[in-house]
């Protein structure tokens, strides 16, 4: 069995430089689970914050469970989830940021194959905007390199 992907965070490949990759659990709530089974989540604005040694999630948009028979009527579809990872992950993850201003961004959100919600989060360095033009250059190249390998097959 593989892992069933429920979004990724491409804006975060186009604006950081991703370092190291971690992986983490979430705390949730059960009609959560349900919204994130039929892919009604967003990343693009999501990141990591750390408070007394521990990692939340802010601003990842996970909507209302729209088959939801009693309605919460003050939702936050954006409010902060606990990370669950191993406490020296967190802790040097908070250091390193701390130190080098490095970000923390969550790259994708997925159900692992015990049917468990993760969340793939790196440790990021910022592109300036001529790193993000030479990043896409290289992606042009590569992909006109395939291209023509396919046409001579």
């Amino acid at each position: 069995m593989e892992k069933k992907t429920v979004t990724t965070n491409r804006r975060a490949f186009h604006d950081y430089a991703i370092l190291e990759t971690f992986e983490a659990g979430m705390m949730l709530a059960g009609y959560e689970v349900k919204s994130l089974r039929n892919g009604d989540a967003n990343l693009t604005d999501g990141m990591v914050r750390f408070w007394r040694d521990e990692a939340f999630l802010e601003g990842v948009h996970i909507a209302p469970y729209a088959q939801q028979s009693t309605h919460i009527i003050d939702y936050d579809p954006r409010r902060r989830r606990k990370l669950l990872m191993h406490r020296q992950q967190i802790v040097r993850l908070a250091t390193r940021v701390r130190e080098k201003g490095l970000t923390v961004v969550p790259l994708e959100l997925y159900f692992s194959p015990r049917g468990i919600a993760k969340v793939s989060i790196g440790l990021a360095k910022g592109k300036k905007t001529v790193d993000k033009r030479e990043s896409l250059k290289k992606r042009d190249i590569e992909k006109e390199t395939r291209r023509e390998m396919g046409a001579r097959r």
